[in-house]
């Protein structure tokens, strides 16, 4: 995995997240964008681990892990919907 690749990935997503943020008028901002990624990254940590017991699993990608910071827990939950269907 292209390490330059994941940050820039990162750092677009926590930036677009401070703007959309931001336009709805938050206090804190930064905070909240970072807390909505941290629940995605620390929710596709959780499916990870608990794939070691249930079988159940996502692929550790560069896809799959900006879909979880992009998306936070509904976007975990949207990958491992669409991995039990297909």
């Amino acid at each position: 995995m292209d390490f330059k690749l994941f940050f820039i990935v990162i750092g677009a997503s926590l930036l677009l997240f401070v703007i959309l943020h931001r336009l709805s008028k938050n206090k804190r901002p930064l905070r909240r964008a970072f807390l909505t990624m941290l629940s995605g990254a620390l929710a596709l940590a959780a499916v990870d681990v608990a794939g070691l017991f249930t079988g159940v699993y996502l692929p550790l990608s560069l896809f799959t892990i900006a879909v979880s910071l992009a998306g936070g827990i509904p976007g975990v939950t949207a990958l491992l919907t669409l991995n039990l269907i297909f």
